[in-house]
């Protein structure tokens, strides 16, 4: 029951995984694209890794159970939400000149906007399939 929404569901949480993988084990393809450099910068990149293992977990109980945890569906939707405004902030505060870093902002920018779609026909998907039950 629920296979579309869990597939858009999970969907997003591989992109969130893959992420997080490559982000965690290469950070140094990164770095540079972030303006950061050295051991620092990759730490920071693969803190951000962590971060998106821990974000992940609403996703991840959402795709096995949708019915017994839609809770973690709602907080995806509002935690995909929170990143996309939070990286339009961060995009329009940088000064001119940062041209390689406002490009990778904007690839999560677009990242973030996906699954924020995705999230919410799966949103509406359930939330109709349950009302049509009731």
């Amino acid at each position: 029951m629920f296979r579309f929404p869990r597939l858009l569901i999970g969907l997003v949480a591989a992109w969130n995984l893959q992420a997080a993988i490559v982000f965690i084990l290469f950070p140094q393809s990164f770095v540079s694209g972030y303006e950061l450099s050295g051991v620092a910068g990759e730490a920071a990149v693969r803190g951000v890794g962590v971060l998106f293992l821990m974000w992940n977990v609403p996703y991840v109980f959402a795709v096995i159970d949708l019915k017994r945890y839609s809770l973690g569906l709602v907080f995806a939707l509002w935690m995909q939400a929170v990143g996309l405004v939070g990286e339009g902030v961060i995009y329009f505060s940088l000064p001119a000149g940062h041209a390689v870093l406002q490009s990778s902002i904007l690839r999560f920018i677009a990242f973030d906007f996906t699954g924020l779609v995705l999230l919410f026909i799966a949103y509406l998907i359930f939330r109709r399939k349950e009302f049509l039950k009731s």
